[in-house]
């Protein structure tokens, strides 16, 4: 129900595992799951919430509200200077070497730093989704008085 998050927190280097990827459904998979691997389950759902040992609730269900929120509980939404993150599959990113080739979707990496998930095979870069991302936890960092990010943090 929080799937909206799971990009966001990618991108802002937190290793987020989401239940949907993974086709868990029922609670005790998903609790089974946060305990094996250590995780703070973030939901909507209180019943869940109450019985996870680590826990985040949420009542917006717009993902800015969700974001704000995270933000109130302590989350530093900040964007990676340095991805380490697939915002697709979780998996770990690795930097693409200037004079490498990458596939015709992605910028040449002589250009513009690039990243490719060793998990998946996609490639990033700070394009246009990554400004539009930035432009969002800025703005909801801003809302809720938040520091705003500097520039050379990016």
């Amino acid at each position: 129900m929080c799937g909206g998050l799971v990009s966001y927190l990618r991108m802002c280097n937190y290793d987020t595992a989401y239940a949907g990827d993974r086709g868990l459904e029922a609670d005790e998979d998903v609790l089974a799951v946060a305990r094996d691997e250590d995780r703070t389950i973030v939901t909507r759902d209180v019943a869940l919430a109450n019985r996870a040992d680590e826990s985040i609730l949420l009542e917006s269900r717009a993902v800015d509200g969700q974001l704000a929120e995270l933000d109130a509980a302590g989350l530093d939404l900040a964007l990676a200077a340095d991805p380490d993150i697939c915002g697709r599959c979780n998996g770990p990113l690795e930097p693409v070497e200037r004079a490498a080739s990458t596939p015709e979707y992605a910028p040449e990496p002589s250009a513009v730093d690039v990243w490719y998930c060793r998990d998946c095979g996609q490639h990033f870069w700070r394009g246009s989704h990554w400004d539009r991302v930035a432009e969002t936890l800025s703005r909801v960092r801003a809302e809720s008085g938040a520091p705003e990010e500097r520039p050379d943090e990016r």
